[in-house]
Parts: structure tokens; sequence; C-alpha cells
């Protein structure tokens, strides 16, 4: 269905993420990968999905100029709001360990924007789904950390992955959201297009 209403486009997806190029794989979407560097800096005063907001269309800037009428470029990020502070991507152990210990019997937000950007219009559009941990312990974060490395995961978790399996005890909204990517959202917007 969405790869017939695409047709037209060829759909560049900004990503590195392995889930999201399986979301849009799984989505039958033919696409093509085309990545760029760019520092992942907000201003300080953005909060919740402003921030997410900021820095998906942010990732979409260094291609400005280089769009045909035909590409569709997808942009993404997600972070795990907890206490009005965001948090990305864990520096190293240490900062994965503190970011776990942190969720730890405690309720957080994962809120993911993802910009659809033509050389002629751009659309911004967010998801946040509510996430309750239970209380982790010192050894299971350790195990976790250590057995699945997810320095590339905001909040340092995958919800997909072991500790999602035994750590998270509910979830208010969509569980792909929490994954990276909103599906469900994406889907409507590109059918709409």
């Amino acid at each position: 269905m969405l790869t017939q209403k695409l047709s037209k486009f060829n759909i560049i997806l900004a990503s590195g993420s392995p889930r999201r190029q399986q979301f849009f794989k799984d989505l039958k979407l033919n696409f093509e990968i085309r990545l760029k560097e760019i520092e992942e800096i907000f201003p300080e005063d953005l909060k919740a999905e402003e921030i997410t907001d900021f820095l998906a269309d942010l990732k979409s800037k260094p291609f400005d100029g280089e769009l045909t009428n035909n590409d569709l470029l997808i942009t993404s990020d997600t972070i795990v709001w907890l206490k009005n502070k965001a948090l990305g991507k864990p520096k190293d152990y240490n900062d994965a360990f503190t970011m776990l210990e942190s969720l730890s019997n405690k309720e957080h937000q994962v809120i993911t924007s993802v910009s659809i950007k033509s050389k002629n219009f751009q659309k911004i559009i967010n998801d946040t789904t509510n996430v309750s941990f239970k209380k982790l312990t010192k050894e299971e974060i350790d195990f976790y950390i250590t057995n699945y490395k997810p320095y590339d995961k905001a909040g340092a978790y995958g919800i997909q992955e072991w500790i999602g399996k035994i750590g998270i005890n509910k979830i208010e909204g969509s569980y792909f959201n929490v994954m990276g990517l909103p599906v469900h959202k994406l889907y409507k917007e590109l059918m709409n297009l």
C-alpha cells in the first residue's frame, strides 16, 4: 500500500539506527540510507518534544540544497525524559549505569520526533510513550550493560532487549516509539502525502 503511494519518491533515511532501518524494511519501503555527521546540541531552554523536534530538524539541515523534487528525507531523534531532564546516549559504562539507576523504580517518557522533508515542504511529528521500570538491582544493571552494550540507545536501554523484558512493568503508548520510531504516526503522515 505505502510502497505504491510513495512510488514517485526517492526515500532517504538519514539514520544509522539498525532499528529504524528495520522498521522501513518492515513497511516494505524502497529507501536508501544517507548519513551526515552532525553535533547533536540543542538550546538549553528547550523541553521534552521541543528537543527532539529541534534535533530531527537539525539532522535534516545538511541535506538542504541537495534534495531534488522527488526526494523525501526522513530524519528522527529520540530522548528519554526524566524529571525535566533529557537523557541521550550514554558516553561509557559509568554513564549508562548512572542513567539506568536513575530510571530504576520510576516512570519516564520516551519522546521521538520525525522530520519528513522534501525540496518544497517539511513536517515534523512527535510521539510520547510513558515507561515504568521496576526497581533494578546493581547486578541487573551491570549484567545488562556488560552483555548488551547499550551505548547507541537513548537512556541506555532498548525496550526489546533483556532489560526491557525483565525490568519494564508498565508502558502507556507506542512500544515502537520507545524503540525509536512512532511507526503508526509516520505511516499515517506518509499515506497522507
